[in-house]
């Protein structure tokens, strides 16, 4: 049996996985997305299914308003005595020379809650992650933030003791590490193994220059010395390795005594014009998540199986229980009680004034709010790009009657960036389709004066994106039999990190694809999706992307 890389596909950065007895449980960064943190499970480390989300209450999160890739990064996931910890940071400042944020955490004795309320930790930086010494001791590193314009502003790792008793930091910090000349020093994971501590950090930014780097001490009070040659994982010297931005992660034991490392990874799509050794590429399904075996050498340190590049397939631990993979390709008819799994919507939930899946039996309503460019309250439900080439498609009834009041289909990156089909209201035309964009904050109409007529007789009007690799076009029936192409053809690169970091510094998440209903009017208009269904193609492009 193989773990075939990544395993998890699309958006899922920054995984924190430990094992609980014969189970593994894997926590992801969410960012602006909600619910907060992903949380999959595993046997085997090669079939994993998303569980849940255990922050789905607002007493647990607020990111109302929030900027684009703000809000939960770097969850660290523990278990010690009976308990699940969970560690967040809430980010709400990205750009600039201040990163305001703050750490919690939070508690269950059920990986499915209820969990406790959260505790405030620091705001000294991001990237918590909560170490539990074998002498009962508890530890919480942190990326450690300097805001002062004439300093790097990754200072290091803070360490701060934590008092379970008194349930807060005790206790003066200190700098743990400070890095190699790479910098970029966040995402720690703290391990006692052997009699050494050990540090896992993330260097050289969350872009192709991605590393992981090991550094060791016998007290957490000494000296953390740095591995010594190259990043322990990094394919920042191998442009053509598929596995890019390697770096990120953190560790974990098989019950046979074997060792695991989990890491976020990218792989980009290439344009055929441009050299892939200058320009790497983009990756519009955002950071996803691989896993690496490794080993420790005669000194004691780790390896990656295979190189410091790591591999595409890895051999499956030795004591690996058979289990299933999730269902990715989803069709949701909306009949149950609560959506699937994979929906998500941004920065908040949406209470029944806004999503119901009752008030039509059989559809998902959504109540018109405000525009894709919002922050605070966009009546928005989608689910991640998880391959190269799928079709998304939804059934949609929805009668505008102002310019204020569209819906449809969306494919999504931030509020400056995505794409959409929508129905929508002329004053010359009446009811019509549109394709509309926002790019880089810049927002154009493709069809502008002369949109798509829906004919008069016509309740449900059919709605489909085709992604194909470096390229995506939405398609429209009014029969769910004869599909017609629209006269616009979108770039994939333009819901990518990469594309979105030439103008923001924050960019960290990745395309998703979903269903919407704006009312500028304050009307709440509702609009009904009858399905949204996503699946996967087995499809080449010119060889690659399977």
């Amino acid at each position: 049996m193989k773990i075939q890389n990544p395993v998890l596909k699309g958006f899922h950065p920054d995984p924190s996985l430990i094992r609980v007895k014969d189970t593994y449980y894997m926590a992801s960064s969410t960012f602006e997305w909600w619910p907060g943190v992903r949380i999959h499970t595993s046997k085997d480390l090669v079939h994993w299914k998303l569980l849940t989300y255990p922050l789905k209450e607002k007493r647990l999160l607020n990111m109302w308003g929030e900027p684009d890739s703000g809000g939960v990064w770097a969850p660290d996931l523990s278990y010690d005595k009976g308990t699940f910890y969970l560690v967040y940071t809430d980010v709400k400042v990205t750009d600039g020379s201040y990163k305001d944020c703050i750490n919690y955490l939070i508690t269950a004795k059920d990986i499915m809650g209820p969990w406790s309320d959260p505790i405030v930790l620091n705001g000294a930086g991001f990237d918590a992650s909560l170490f539990h010494d074998d002498d009962g001791k508890k530890y919480l590193v942190n990326q450690y933030w300097d805001p002062r314009s004439f300093h790097h502003p990754f200072y290091g790792i803070m360490c701060t003791e934590y008092s379970a008793e008194k349930q807060k930091l005790v206790g003066e910090p200190w700098v743990l590490y400070k890095g190699t000349a790479d910098r970029f020093t966040e995402g720690p994971h703290l391990y006692k193994i052997n009699g050494y501590y050990y540090l896992f950090v993330a260097q050289g930014g969350t872009v192709y220059a991605h590393q992981e780097r090991v550094a060791r001490a016998e007290s957490l009070y000494d000296t953390f010395q740095t591995q010594p040659g190259a990043p322990m994982l990094t394919t920042l010297d191998a442009p053509f390795h598929p596995i890019q931005k390697a770096g990120h992660g953190s560790l974990v034991q098989t019950p046979s005594g074997e060792w695991y490392f989990a890491h976020l990874m990218g792989r980009p799509l290439h344009h055929h014009t441009e050299s892939i050794a200058e320009n790497r590429g983009w990756c519009p399904l955002g950071r996803e998540t691989g896993i690496q075996k490794l080993v420790w050498d005669d000194n004691g340190w780790p390896r990656i199986v295979g190189g410091h590049k790591g591999m595409m397939e890895v051999e499956a631990p030795a004591d690996a229980l058979a289990c299933e993979d999730e269902q990715i390709n989803v069709l949701d008819d909306f009949d149950a009680d609560r959506l699937n799994l994979h929906f998500q919507t941004l920065r908040v939930p949406l209470e029944e004034d806004t999503l119901s899946l009752k008030d039509r039996p059989g559809h998902l309503r959504l109540y018109g709010r405000q525009s894709l460019a919002s922050t605070f309250h966009q009546a928005h439900v989608a689910r991640r790009w998880q391959h190269f080439t799928f079709d998304a498609e939804t059934r949609l009834d929805y009668r505008p009657k102002n310019i204020q009041q569209f819906a449809g289909l969306s494919c999504y990156y931030n509020t400056q960036n995505w794409s959409c089909i929508q129905v929508t209201w002329h004053e010359k035309y009446g009811r019509v389709i549109d394709v509309a964009a926002t790019d880089l904050g810049k927002t154009f109409s493709v069809y502008q004066e002369k949109p798509i007529l829906v004919p008069e007789d016509i309740d449900y009007i059919y709605l489909k994106v085709q992604v194909r690799g470096i390229s995506y076009q939405y398609l429209y029936s009014f029969d769910g039999h004869t599909w017609q192409e629209t006269a616009y053809r979108f770039d994939s690169a333009r819901l990518s990190d990469e594309y979105i970091k030439a103008v923001y510094d924050a960019a960290f998440t990745g395309a998703f694809t979903g269903m919407f209903c704006v009312d500028g009017l304050g009307t709440g208009l509702h609009a009904d999706f009858d399905y949204f269904s996503y699946k996967e193609l087995d499809m080449e492009i010119d060889g690659k992307y399977i």
